[in-house]
């Protein structure tokens, strides 16, 4: 009876745990998708840069070329990024995940990208939005 108490006692103190570690997971999923689809802009490998924008995204861009193209043009520092790190998280609306990168850019200055990041109906994170803002002093 001890154990079985034990245990019912042991659950029930991991309970108020559970959602944050959930969050923590998806952070963990969230930024593996930011990170490879980075790589995929650094190895010119529009298809899998394209795979990981969320179906809206896909909808906007009818193809992973003019999707790619898009990137080049208007997200420079996300297309060619010197370096990154990541910043702070939030889970919003219960499926989705906001990250903020910090990015050193190619030309020397450096953003943050805050990513939006929808949960699938198969549980995968795609991104659903980028939002840059350049700062206004060098981050070190």
């Amino acid at each position: 009876m001890r154990i079985k108490t034990a245990f019912v006692r042991l659950l029930l103190a991991a309970l108020p745990l559970a959602p944050i570690a959930a969050l923590a997971d998806d952070v963990e999923d969230a930024q593996a998708v930011i990170e490879s689809q980075i790589a995929a802009f650094l190895n010119d490998d529009a298809e899998s840069a394209y795979f990981h924008a969320a179906p809206e995204i896909q909808t906007m861009f009818i193809d992973k070329d003019r999707f790619f193209e898009m990137v080049q043009n208007s997200y420079a520092p996300v297309y060619r990024p010197d370096n990154f790190a990541f910043g702070r998280s939030r889970a919003m609306d219960g499926d989705r995940i906001a990250q903020e990168v910090l990015i050193a850019g190619p030309d020397g200055d450096d953003w943050t990208a805050l990513y939006i990041l929808k949960k699938q109906e198969d549980g995968a994170f795609k991104i659903n939005g980028v939002q840059m803002v350049k700062s206004a002093a060098p981050q070190t």
